[in-house]
């Protein structure tokens, strides 16, 4: 059964799609079936792997406001091997409002990721800047949540109102949802500023803080105009060594906890 992660942060410009693409992009390249769910009305992830969102038909929006559809119906393949996508689409903008006197309104995505997790190694929920029903739904679908950081003035600003509503997910929706780790993304080691955000982050969450760090790349942010992950369009650069940095160490993760100890050690 796979593994799903929603890619959180109220702030925009942190890095979320970025990371939701190129994660899942790392981990595919690595043999791994990996899903990228958009749930960003803006639809960058869509772009991002070579989708015009306008040219789509059945999307996330669909998927959570019709229960009888096959969410299987709405994904599709990209150009890199083990990646598929569930897009996203402007009609999104509404969903929230639709759903907002429906019954069990914060579990309609979870309904959908269900019906997916048996298909697919990983799961990479894209979530929009905001702390709104859409991204609630995706904290209650989820199994762990990703939180990019990025490495300038303002970086813990609004951290502590996300952590509140993970903790509310938890408590009231989600038990088994857990913090995977926080990301720092937009590292540039010339700025004295970078190194103090990073310093500040682990000062607060040492514990939760991922040991790979995200520089600012140009082939990062060159990728989504050709409509790739950066593994495909240069799998030489920093931006793509730190990402198949990322997809060792979440694998590295998810294998200590699926360890079974030897008979020694349980005696």
């Amino acid at each position: 059964m796979g593994k799903t992660f929603a890619i959180a942060n109220q702030k925009g410009g942190v890095g979320k799609t970025t990371t939701a693409i190129n994660l899942a992009a790392a981990l595919s390249a690595g043999g791994h079936r990996c899903l990228l769910i958009d749930t960003d009305p803006q639809a960058n992830a869509t772009s991002g792997v070579g989708f015009n969102p306008r040219n789509v038909k059945t999307s996330i929006y669909e998927c959570i406001t019709n229960e009888t559809l096959d969410p299987m119906a709405a994904v599709v393949s990209t150009r890199l091997e083990n990646l598929y996508l569930l897009p996203s689409h402007i009609d999104l903008v509404g969903a929230e409002i639709e759903m907002i006197n429906l019954p069990k309104r914060e579990l309609k995505m979870r309904a959908v990721v269900d019906k997916l997790r048996d298909k697919f190694d990983f799961i990479f929920i894209d979530c929009s800047p905001s702390l709104g029903l859409i991204t609630v739904n995706a904290l209650t679908a989820a199994d762990a949540v990703i939180i990019p950081v990025q490495c300038e003035y303002f970086a813990l600003e609004g951290l502590g109102k996300l952590l509140n509503t993970i903790s509310i997910v938890r408590q009231r929706l989600n038990p088994r949802l857990q913090i995977e780790g926080i990301l720092l993304t937009m590292y540039d080691k010339r700025l004295r500023l970078s190194q103090q955000v990073v310093e500040e982050v682990k000062k607060h969450f040492s514990e939760f803080v991922f040991s790979t760090v995200i520089p600012r790349n140009s082939k990062l942010a060159e990728a989504p105009s050709f409509g790739v992950s950066v593994i495909q369009h240069d799998i030489n650069s920093i931006g793509a060594i730190a990402y198949m940095r990322l997809a060792e160490e979440i694998l590295g993760k998810r294998e200590a906890t699926l360890e079974v100890p030897d008979e020694e050690e349980v005696a």
